[in-house]
């Protein structure tokens, strides 16, 4: 019963005691406590109640009690930290008791085996133990030994083996009424599913594990552990250093198992590290490697010093004694069979080349290299990684790029399985190495065109297919109903009192959480379009055309790299250092914050200095070489910031940018839907009253058009690949109470142009709960994924609706990425606060070219050359910009 119903059975425990049982039965009760101390609250007072019980075991002379409350006994010492003591319990439980009472004593050191890392023997008590408990007829017991030998399994690599024990496990648990272990079972499902490579499911099966252990009121620190290890390998990191250091601040509140709080210390240590935070993952690693040795658990100190090697060389302390660790730790990681080995010997290579070793180097490599041909995506990346760096050092350009795209194919048959668009850019970051060696090897061996391709290889990503549509899941319906009301109510609170509401921003967090987790269960649909070898150079070049001139920017070694594309041919040039350019971008965006308010008009010729600056950073002497047509701009992610119009040699110019060539190429070949249908919608609390959605409307006095019915806005939009109708007829006008989210996306869908006027709300910390504010609430990145295809055209005329993050390795999330893999082909948005009343001419001219059968990138350029030339209104020209090819 205490695992089944453990608060049920502390009472209990508690209450028999009172009534002054037999020695026996006491012994039965202070079991029972320490066990529920042991595995949910202070391992101290577990040992206390554990040691009474082996005294009232042998007080009533029975040798099969005392043998169970040994093994009790000695689960609780190797928790606590000490090691020999626990396996010498064990020692005396085996030799005391018999048949079916050892059997269990077995599976119990078995336990304590794996535990400790020493999975050999723990294969060994369990193949001991589990015929005689089938035997007996005890399903529990079979159930508990089958799971703990497919989580054996799984940490050696053996996933088939581990699948068809936790399926037999299964069985047997559906059986019974032991709800800790049944959900002890769906997370080590879900451990079996990331093994696998899954990690959606994963994610799902370990949500429902927590769901099951709240419900019982057990802590879930082992569980914090492997959802860790799910999040990392997601890109995840910063979140999974949260939780590891949460789960170790409530573990050290409870003074609860030692064990636990090491290898907790350990993924905190792998996520600090992954996360870019050399120092907090070198404190945590050594720590980790210090309670190991003092549990004598040599498999999992291995594994920490490994994690403490990669965070002193990500320090800059890259010696020859940490190729001689690096390489020490790979022989004990293989004589383990853990899977990590390959990790340490590439750790190994790398230091050795860094250093000039080239013979450790290319033996190291080769050991790595060998991954490449089996085990779980993750590690055949880190094969392909070696035989790339084996290649590099021997001087195959060609060797590297194969082993790149050998590399990089791995990673994207990885990322098509993810459906959550924050999970594949996130996961790009596994990929990084791999693109930059093929970048620096196609720039050595292969000239423009070919950095073009590896560039496009690696660029956007995420782009490249659409998220997998969320479920039509009624749980997350209501979810993101619930959020939107609550935000809504957190506004209306702050704007009333001026004042947050602590309440109200704790449970919008938490509804933000779930949804959060709810989409990163959705699983992908297939491979996308991020094969490098579906990039043509020649198509590209064909589209462009002799006026046309598209700019990729490239970044190797901190450098910026312009890839001029035009005239049938790919030039390149080399800029300015990215991080000046990234310093410079900051300071231009403070500038246009300045001149949104009047009164700033001296810092006008300040900012149109540093627009020449970044010039001669991002473009360099490709600037003479632009021609005089339209240019189009592919930035690196890291310079999303970048008023583009603001650059001198751009300024006059129709503009547009692109996260991609390959994007770009899809926009300009997306066909408008029929009928020409424009949406307007008007939020509330803007300081122009969106003054010109009322006069666009008007603009187009006419026939309403046909009403829409339904309220989902997933709808069938197979008769809408027709050509581009014209913009006729009057627009649908939603305002007031009229512009809520379900209307506003019901009418989004499908439509040709759409402009929005409302306060965007952009979220670093968490891209796509990014929102624009509706009568109702948030309109947040998330909504627009369920829409079955966003408008062709979108205007959105308020502040940071352009803004994004880079995360993974060049991606961006954000409202714009949302938008163009959903059938958005141009977006005219803003990345800096802009003055709301100077936004209105804008638009105003804006939508005029576009009436005149303009381009977005055409009629922008025509609206801002329209504006007064005072500082606000060039400030406010400057700071939009239009995306895509519509």
């Amino acid at each position: 019963m205490v695992f089944a119903a453990p608060g049920e059975a502390l009472a209990r425990a508690e209450e028999l005691l009172g009534a002054d049982p037999s020695p026996l039965h006491a012994s039965v009760a202070h079991q029972v406590i320490g066990i529920w101390q042991r595995d949910f609250g202070d391992t101290r007072r577990a040992l206390a109640h554990l040691r009474r019980a082996r005294e009232l075991a042998a007080r009533a002379d029975s040798a099969e009690r005392e043998a169970d409350v040994l093994a009790t006994l000695g689960v609780a010492l190797v928790h606590a930290g000490r090691t020999r003591d626990g396996l010498a319990a064990f020692e005396r439980g085996v030799a005391r008791g018999t048949g079916h009472t050892r059997a269990r004593v077995l599976y119990r050191r078995a336990y304590v085996w794996w535990v400790l890392g020493r999975h050999g023997e723990a294969l060994e008590d369990v193949r001991r133990a589990v015929p005689v408990l089938r035997q007996a007829d005890d399903v529990i017991w079979t159930a508990r030994a089958l799971t703990l030998r497919a989580t054996v399994h799984l940490a050696l690599g053996a996933v088939e083996r581990a699948d068809a024990d936790f399926t037999a496990a299964e069985a047997l648990w559906d059986t019974t009424g032991q709800e800790h272990d049944k959900a002890d079972a769906v997370e080590s499902r879900g451990l079996a599913a990331f093994r696998s490579g899954d990690v959606p499911a994963a994610l799902r099966l370990l949500d429902e594990a927590e769901e099951r252990y709240a419900k019982l009121g057990t802590p879930t620190f082992m569980l914090s552990i492997r959802r860790c290890e799910v999040l990392m390998a997601a890109g995840l990191a910063t979140e999974a250093l949260a939780e590891a250091d949460g789960a170790i601040a409530a573990l050290d509140g409870i003074g609860g198992q030692s064990t636990r709080k090491a290898e907790l210390l350990l993924v905190a240590a792998r996520a600090a590290r992954l996360a870019g935070d050399p120092q907090t993952s070198l404190a945590r690693a050594a720590l980790a490697v210090r309670l190991f040795a003092g549990q004598r658990r040599t498999w999992y100190e291995t594994h920490a010093r490994l994690v403490l090697i990669e965070a002193r060389v990500a320090t800059g302390r890259a010696s020859g004694r940490l190729v001689a660790d690096a390489a020490a730790v790979a022989e004990r990681l293989a004589a383990f069979g853990a899977p990590a080995a390959a990790e340490a010997s590439l750790l190994a290579g790398r230091i050795a080349l860094g250093l000039g070793w080239t013979a450790d180097a290319e033996r190291h490599l080769a050991v790595a290299a060998r991954s490449r041909h089996g085990g779980p995506p993750l590690a055949r990346m880190t094969g392909w990684a070696a035989q790339a760096l084996r290649a590099r050092a021997a001087g195959s350009a060609r060797g590297v790029l194969e082993a790149c795209r050998r590399g990089l194919d791995v990673l994207d048959d990885h990322r098509m399985t993810l459906g959550a668009s924050e999970l594949r850019a996130r996961a790009t970051a596994q990929g990084a190495e791999l693109a930059a060696l093929a970048q620096r090897a196609s720039l050595v061996s292969g000239g423009p065109r070919r950095l073009l391709v590896w560039s496009e290889r690696w660029r956007a990503t995420v782009l490249s297919a659409p998220p997998t549509r969320p479920p039509a899941d009624p749980v997350l319906l209501s979810t993101m109903t619930a959020f939107r009301e609550l935000a809504a109510r957190a506004e209306e609170a702050r704007t009333d009192g001026g004042r947050p509401a602590p309440a109200l921003e704790r449970e919008q967090r938490r509804l933000e959480r779930e949804i959060r987790s709810r989409t990163l269960h959705m699983r992908g649909e297939g491979r996308g379009d991020g094969d490098g070898g579906r990039f043509d150079v020649g198509r590209l070049l064909d589209r462009l055309g002799d006026e046309l001139r598209l700019v990729e920017l490239a970044v190797l070694d901190g450098r910026v790299h312009v890839l001029l594309c035009g005239q049938g041919r790919v030039r390149r040039f080399e800029a300015g250092l990215l991080a000046e350019a990234e310093r410079e971008a900051e300071h231009v965006q403070a500038g246009l914050r300045r001149l949104a308010h009047p009164g700033a008009e001296a810092r006008l010729p300040l900012v149109e200095a540093a627009g020449a600056r970044l010039q001669e950073l991002l473009l360099g002497p490709a600037a003479a070489h632009l021609g005089n047509g339209p240019v189009v701009v592919v930035p690196p992610g890291r310079l999303h910031r970048v008023p583009w119009a603001l650059l001198p040699v751009l300024r006059d110019r129709v503009l547009s940018v692109s996260p991609s060539a390959s994007s770009w190429l899809r926009a300009k070949d997306t066909a408008p839907p029929p009928g020409g249908r424009r949406v307007l919608v008007r939020g509330p609390g803007l300081a122009s009253g969106g003054a010109e959605v009322p006069e666009l409307a008007d603009r187009h006095a006419g026939p309403p058009p046909p009403a829409r019915s339904g309220e989902s806005p997933r709808r069938d939009t197979g008769a809408r690949s027709g050509g581009a109708g014209p913009l006729d007829g009057r627009p649908v006008l939603l305002e007031g109470d009229e512009a809520s989210v379900p209307r506003v996306l019901r009418e989004l869908d499908g439509a040709a142009l759409a402009h929005i006027a409302a306060h965007g709300a952009f979220r670093a910390d968490s891209p796509l709960f990014s929102s624009l504010r509706m009568a109702d609430g948030p309109l947040i990145v998330h909504d627009f994924e369920r829409l079955d295809r966003s408008p062709y055209r979108i205007i959105l005329s308020c502040c940071d609706t352009a803004r994004l993050a880079s995360v993974g390795a060049d991606e961006l999330l954000g409202l714009v990425t949302a938008l163009l893999p959903l059938g958005t082909a141009g977006v005219v948005a803003c990345s800096a606060p802009v003055n709301d009343a100077a936004v209105v001419p804008l638009m105003l001219a804006l939508h005029k070219g576009l009436d005149a059968g303009l381009s977005l990138a055409e009629a922008l350029r025509d609206a801002r050359a329209a504006l007064p030339g005072d500082a606000v209104h060039q400030a406010t020209g400057w700071a939009f910009s239009a995306f895509g090819a519509a």
